[in-house]
């Protein structure tokens, strides 16, 4: 493990930094929801992005960005995802530029009133922006979320692995190959490191694929193994864009794991079942769901309980005096029967 960066105090790592308690201690395969294109609106600097910079009254591009593609999301057949990136020199980019994956597309100089008829033409009807020229983008990306504001493990992490990656793509001669830039919440904090990077596999398809728990001893691996030969690190794999691929033994072929549905969990931020609430759902036939509150069948229950167990004493205590009744009515009749014969 590299040595605690000179900016970072020994406490901050221990309690933020790569030295946590906590690194490693979860699954990482299959904390990606699905999703199927990547958005990236460039704007400012991490340092300066408040905890919620989709939400920030003071940030209004990024916040009538997300709020269109929350409005239109019906109309959006593509699932995508909205993040904030850094805006770099050596990236070639400013504020309002878009990043489209895998789609490998970007769009200069977003405005406010532009917003509405970005989303209109790019992501509901497919077209190019009619108001802006489409550049493609070449080469490989990677998005390091460094978001302090957010969570202080991102924002003690993400900078320090920043450095890493432009260091390593200098000295190895990468700079006109990879692009790495900082990027806003992701989701799974608890994974800092993360990281996104958009790349073409052996077959030139571009998958944006997750890893958390990266260390700057991870930079080479991802540079070398993942960039260069499209291999995943499966130790630090949390999910890729689009659909899980199957392992394949095929050299030709990208690997990564297979997820089974077992294995798959919801992000930091997803909602759970809550066995404390007693309500849960299940999926039926053709897409029915059945949800039911189990704390209200329990109640139910006890309640039917209480009622048949009422019933049972009820009826108990009838064939009591149903018995009696009838034992009395013997003893009168063999009794009137010794009186006649008496006579």
């Amino acid at each position: 493990m590299a040595g605690t960066p000179e900016n970072i105090s020994a406490d901050d790592d221990v309690k933020f930094g790569f030295q946590r308690s906590e690194m490693y201690q979860s699954n990482l395969a299959g904390t990606v929801t699905s999703y199927d294109r990547h958005l990236f609106l460039c704007y400012k600097s991490h340092d300066t992005w408040p905890p919620r910079v989709e939400a920030s009254d003071t940030d209004l591009l990024p916040k009538l960005l997300a709020n269109a593609l929350k409005a239109r999301k019906d109309d959006i057949k593509i699932k995508t995802l909205l993040t904030i990136c850094e805006v770099r020199d050596d990236m070639e980019v400013s504020d309002g530029d878009i990043l489209i994956f895998p789609e490998m597309i970007k769009y200069r100089d977003l405005k406010e009133s532009d917003v509405d008829a970005f989303i209109d033409d790019v992501l509901v009807n497919g077209s190019p922006w009619s108001s802006g020229l489409q550049e493609s983008l070449s080469g490989s990306y990677v998005f390091v979320c460094a978001h302090n504001n957010r969570d202080r493990r991102c924002g003690v992490c993400g900078p320090i692995l920043i450095g890493e990656f432009s260091k390593a793509i200098e000295s190895k001669g990468l700079k006109d190959k990879v692009c790495v830039t900082a990027c806003s919440h992701i989701g799974g904090h608890k994974y800092a490191g993360n990281v996104i990077i958009f790349s073409s596999g052996k077959d030139g398809e571009i998958v944006g694929h997750w890893y958390g728990y990266v260390t700057p001893n991870d930079v080479p691996a991802l540079l070398d193994e993942h960039i260069g030969e499209g291999k995943v690190i499966e130790r630090l794999w949390r999910g890729q864009m689009g659909q899980y691929v199957k392992v394949t033994d095929k050299v030709d072929e990208q690997k990564v794991p297979e997820v089974t549905n077992e294995e798959k969990k919801p992000l930091e931020n997803g909602s759970q079942e809550s066995s404390v609430t007693g309500f849960s759902c299940c999926q039926g036939d053709a897409g029915v769901s059945c949800c039911r509150d189990t704390s209200a069948e329990q109640k139910e229950s006890k309640e039917h309980g209480r009622v048949s167990n009422w019933f049972g004493k009820w009826e108990q205590r009838e064939v009591l005096t149903a018995v009696g009744v009838v034992g009395a009515v013997a003893v009168v009749t063999v009794a009137y029967g010794f009186y006649k014969k008496s006579r």
